[in-house]
């Protein structure tokens, strides 16, 4: 099935002005392929007929089909594996210190766009890594995010084929995964309770939390938006961070530092300033 101009700016449009995400020209035939199988199986001639079935149910849910259908959202455990080291060796550490001199030690981590859950499971890992004997009675949880309801189910189900799982360091895997047959591994419960998943379109305005993060992990995500979107999502982000928290973004991403609102640290790691 192809796409008509017309077709393609519609649906375009509409995913800029709901979800932000940014479709150039070259995302054309990659939009009718992930769309063809569907728009069949539902006796609709073309993309146009489509769209307004979309915009007729008033549940939202074809929507939310259509999204989870052009989105991509592959992962992999220990991903940009640097990050992880660092949230161990610095990151970490720093948060404990501080708290340890005010009220004692609490945690709040956010995965925004988490997927099918690789990331989430992996900074609980490394939290767990680092708090050891004491992380069964810390007061630290991981919150994950995506838009996509079915990554989202696919990450509470919590099993993953092995090839998402051979770059755990060997120790991570033995500790916090179980084989499942062949060749799949599942999240053990205890690392799981750690983890809380919700949905979340990051284009609302405000989000509904009820407190402020130690850090943010929103790795690529802003691959899919368009400059204007990225730094209102950043500022946005800004506003649910702790002075001095950190907020980790993808290798192959990068944030203006002339109207960045967070600090440079290193390559795709920024720091929100402490209050002076």
């Amino acid at each position: 099935m192809t796409l008509s101009d017309k077709e393609f700016r519609d649906v375009a449009r509409l995913m800029y002005e709901r979800f932000g995400i940014h479709l150039t020209e070259q995302k054309r035939t990659l939009v009718a392929g992930r769309l063809t199988k569907r728009i069949r199986n539902l006796g609709l001639a073309n993309i146009g007929e489509y769209l307004v079935r979309v915009h007729a149910d008033k549940t939202g849910a074809e929507l939310t089909e259509l999204v989870d259908r052009i989105t991509t959202n592959h992962s992999f455990f220990y991903r940009e594996k640097d990050h992880f080291e660092f949230l161990v060796s610095d990151v970490l550490p720093a948060i404990k210190a501080r708290r340890e001199r005010d009220a004692g030690f609490s945690l709040r981590v956010w995965s925004a766009g988490c997927a099918t859950g690789e990331e989430p499971y992996t900074i609980a890992m490394a939290i767990r890594e680092f708090l050891g004997a004491t992380a069964n009675t810390a007061d630290w949880g991981v919150l994950a995010t995506d838009l996509s309801l079915a990554a989202l189910r696919e990450a509470i189900k919590a099993v993953y084929a092995d090839n998402r799982v051979r770059e755990l360091p060997a120790a991570w895997r033995s500790s916090y995964l179980e084989k499942r047959g062949e060749d799949e591994w599942a999240i053990k419960e205890d690392l799981r309770r750690a983890v809380m998943f919700k949905r979340l379109n990051l284009m609302n305005e405000n989000y509904p939390f009820k407190g402020l993060f130690d850090v943010v992990f929103c790795r690529n995500v802003m691959i899919y938006f368009d400059p204007p979107v990225r730094r209102a999502l950043v500022d946005r982000i800004y506003r649910y961070v702790k002075p001095g928290g950190y907020l980790f973004v993808g290798h192959s991403e990068s944030l203006p530092r002339e109207t960045c609102p967070f600090d440079y640290v290193r390559p795709a790691i920024y720091r929100k300033a402490d209050v002076r």
